[in-house]
């Protein structure tokens, strides 16, 4: 955590802690977050692709939201049956939302495109709620979706239940998002999930994995005061090991093995310029995966003249239309 300093004049509003620029928090317990992007209320027919959205209570205890996303459905029967994808979004755990204008428009092009039915989770942030809270509000949420296998859930959705194909439930995310889906697939390879229903497929880009000593081309000069660093300890100050916790470094030494994912495939993503933040952990753990054990199928994807998560803030470009096409690809197969 980036600390202010102290200021001895209590009634002033100053800063205690900081990320910046993603979180500031004040002596009177108010935050800010500059650079949240606004959000948008969902659609009944998104003009540019005919998704249509909404938003769902899907827990009481705690409260828990998400967005569902439901593309067009132009093949008879009616009740077509589709993959679902539960996507977990970026903002270093502390800033964000699933209802952001850019997520949102991120989930109408991948339902259109993979057309697949889609539950956006909208996870507690830190400081509000540190770690664990945001990988186990995931966790409810594929519990939640998982539960309407059977149609037994009194806190069911028509969507689902008419449209979600079980035999194909993926998990999906960006960034820190991207860590959340690691998390879950461990977490699916030793917990059951109702119905007995498995995860089929897990796609991480540009997946947020840290860790206490540099590896490859990060920089070695106040390593520890590297964002990277500040955000994880910001967002999970008791976390066992501090940043060699297996959640944040899932090839620390006693990190549970990667044989257990609990997925039958999976698509890595980097960027070439993101050399500073993640790509060589994402590159080492691609071969950790490989030589794990593991059974499924995993395949990797590096866009090499572009920095981290450059698909979420313009995706018109020709690098961002081509990733969320092998996104779409990954989901449709």
């Amino acid at each position: 955590m980036a600390w202010s300093g102290t200021n001895t004049n209590t009634n002033t509003k100053h800063i205690v802690s900081q990320i910046p620029p993603y979180i500031y928090v004040y002596n009177d317990g108010s935050l800010e977050r500059p650079i949240n992007i606004p959000r948008t209320p969902p659609s009944l027919e998104d003009p540019a692709t005919g998704v249509a959205s909404k938003d769902i209570l899907f827990s009481k205890n705690p409260f828990l939201f998400a967005r569902l996303f439901l593309p067009k459905l132009t093949t008879p029967p009616p009740n077509q049956k589709i993959p679902i994808l539960v996507y977990s979004h970026g903002g270093a755990f502390c800033f964000e939302s699933a209802f952001a204008a850019h997520h949102t428009k991120y989930c109408n092009l991948i339902a259109s495109q993979a057309n697949v039915i889609i539950v956006s989770v909208e996870h507690r942030k830190a400081p509000e709620h540190f770690l664990p809270a945001a990988y186990n509000d995931s966790w409810a949420a594929l519990k939640w979706v998982a539960s309407h296998s059977h149609a037994t859930n009194s806190n069911s959705d028509t969507w689902l239940i008419n449209h979600g194909d079980f035999s194909k439930i993926f998990i999906g995310g960006d960034s820190s998002g991207a860590n959340i889906v690691h998390n879950l697939a461990m977490r699916a390879g030793v917990e059951a999930l109702p119905g007995g229903v498995k995860v089929y497929g897990a796609y991480l880009n540009h997946p947020y994995f840290w860790g206490s000593k540099p590896i490859g081309s990060e920089a070695v000069i106040g390593f520890e005061e590297t964002p990277q660093s500040l955000i994880w300890n910001f967002a999970y100050p008791d976390a066992p090991g501090g940043l060699d916790n297996p959640m944040i470094n899932p090839l620390a030494p006693g990190a549970p093995s990667l044989a257990q994912l609990g997925c039958s495939k999976m698509l890595l993503t980097v960027a070439g310029k993101d050399h500073l933040l993640f790509r060589d952990r994402t590159l080492l753990y691609y071969k950790a995966v490989k030589e794990s054990g593991w059974k499924g199928q995993v395949e990797l994807f590096e866009e090499e003249q572009e920095d981290h998560v450059y698909h979420m803030f313009n995706m018109e470009t020709h690098q961002a239309k081509r990733l969320i096409t092998i996104v779409a690809n990954f989901l449709r197969q």
